[in-house]
């Protein structure tokens, strides 16, 4: 397993990690299979997202700030009510395709932190299971 670091700047933030993680890839030397990224945090997310017009992300981060609202009349004392929702909803683990040594993703898609308790760092760990791998 690879772990890298990411530093969020606001508290509700997306950050591309498909470089981050591609580089992780290209480290385990595995040119085909799977690779899981999971967020050991409960106030932030990831999500596979168009990643070329930041008015995407931009929509994306209102409407579910809409969804759920900072302050809800929640009863977690912490304040924080709202990125342990998003977190659940959206989700701390991802399993997406490795091909020619990298994320296989679709022409405009990136793989994005969903970042909403911040500023902060996150951990993001990255597991490859490469083709043709057998459980043991």
């Amino acid at each position: 397993m690879e772990q890298f670091r990411v530093r969020s700047t606001q508290r509700v933030q997306m950050l591309d990690i498909t470089g981050e993680v591609n580089q992780s890839i290209a480290r385990a030397a595995a040119s085909a299979g799977l690779c899981n990224i999971f967020l050991p945090h409960t106030t932030a997310a990831l999500i596979v997202c168009e990643n070329w017009d930041p008015d995407v992300i931009d929509d994306l981060l209102q409407r579910l700030q809409h969804l759920v609202p900072q302050q809800g009349g929640y009863r977690h004392g912490e304040g924080n009510s709202q990125a342990h929702i998003l977190s659940v909803m959206l989700g701390c683990s991802l399993t997406v395709p490795v091909a020619a040594g990298k994320l296989a993703l679709g022409r405009w898609q990136g793989l994005l932190l969903a970042e909403f308790d911040g500023p902060r760092e996150r951990q993001v760990n990255v597991s490859l299971i490469p083709a043709g791998a057998r459980p043991t």
